[in-house]
């Protein structure tokens, strides 16, 4: 877990089967989940920011579990040098929120679906928040795209960065084109009446 007060900050890989920590002194945005079996999931976060040379940190912060630590991540994350925070949590999924109420950066909250429910209840918690603590949701297990808005949101103050994602979206138009040209040039029997 990252120790407050520490010097520079700490960093995962997104090769490894669970957050693995490498010292990065420059990360821009958080990725925290309550619990390292989250890590499948929000991996996909991690991965989507390494496309674009984003320095992330990775690390636990249950809500429930070590409330004061979750507490010293979202007050302290600007100070760091975060801008966006990336929070996954599965059941009651209190973390996204919690963080939003003490931190001014933005946070995309990640509903990871468990084994009852589907995910359905982290949605519904994360998308519920109340006036004045905004939280951007994705879908469930939408961690990939969790990564993406926060280029998104990174790019904002960043030509370099938008002309990447710019590029990375027409690099999407061409793959779906690409897909409809194979299916209308299949050979399909007639059909018969």
């Amino acid at each position: 877990m990252r120790q407050p007060g520490s010097a520079g900050t700490w960093a995962t890989t997104a090769t490894d089967s669970a957050p693995t920590r490498l010292l990065r002194v420059s990360a821009r945005v958080g990725i925290v989940m309550g619990s390292d079996s989250d890590w499948p999931v929000m991996r996909a976060a991690a991965e989507a920011l390494a496309e674009f040379d984003i320095a992330y940190e990775a690390d636990v912060v249950s809500a429930h579990r070590m409330p004061e630590e979750m507490l010293d991540y979202g007050k302290t994350a600007a100070a760091r040098g975060l801008e966006v925070i990336i929070a996954g949590a599965g059941g009651a999924a209190h973390l996204p929120g919690m963080l939003a109420s003490v931190t001014p950066l933005p946070v995309i909250g990640v509903p990871v679906p468990l084994k009852y429910l589907d995910g359905m209840d982290s949605l519904l918690s994360i998308v519920q928040m109340p006036a004045g603590v905004p939280v951007a949701a994705v879908a469930v297990g939408g961690a990939r795209n969790a990564g993406l808005l926060a280029v998104r949101i990174l790019a904002a103050g960043d030509s370099a960065l938008q002309e990447r994602m710019t590029a990375f979206q027409a690099s999407l138009k061409a793959a779906a084109q690409a897909k409809g040209a194979a299916v209308r040039g299949a050979t399909l029997p007639p059909v018969i009446e």
